[in-house]
């Protein structure tokens, strides 16, 4: 079997979990899922995205979010969404919230399940990309394993 940690921002959709899940062909696949809750950290990040993809709506919608809001709860719903859609898709998944930082968590998944690959599934963020201060790119550094790095889709 082979086993894939996949590290998400948001739910899978279903052409996500199709991309995932036939990858490696007919061989059976499991899934190790990460999701970081969307804290406040990243929202200058998002905003600075969402302009230079000329999403200007977004950019700032970004800065009318409250501070105080749950973030947590949001990213739970989302990892159950995606196990599930995993599961029925076919694959074993299981899957943990990031509470650390994400690397170290990343790190730790790989070697606790023996991961043969990472995969990181996510929107473009381009002034990360830009420096190379993406998850995927920092991760290759780290891990020990070959990261991929897909473009979710939008619903």
């Amino acid at each position: 079997m082979f086993t894939t940690v996949l590290m998400i921002e948001k739910p899978l959709v279903s052409d996500d979990v199709e991309l995932v899940t036939t990858l490696h062909g007919d061989e059976p696949v499991s899934f190790v899922v990460l999701i970081q809750p969307r804290g406040d950290q990243d929202r200058l990040l998002r905003a600075l995205d969402d302009v230079a993809l000329g999403e200007f709506d977004q950019a700032v919608r970004e800065g009318s979010e409250p501070e105080d809001r749950d973030t947590r709860q949001p990213a739970v719903r989302a990892l159950e969404h995606s196990l599930t859609m995993l599961r029925e898709a076919g694959a074993r998944a299981e899957g943990s919230i990031i509470e650390d930082h994400p690397l170290d968590v990343l790190t730790k998944a790989v070697e606790r399940h023996k991961a043969d690959e990472v995969i990181v599934l996510t929107a473009p963020h381009l002034v990360e990309e830009f420096f190379h201060r993406d998850w995927a790119t920092r991760a290759r550094h780290k891990v020990g394993v070959p990261v991929l790095k897909l473009f979710a889709h939008t619903p």
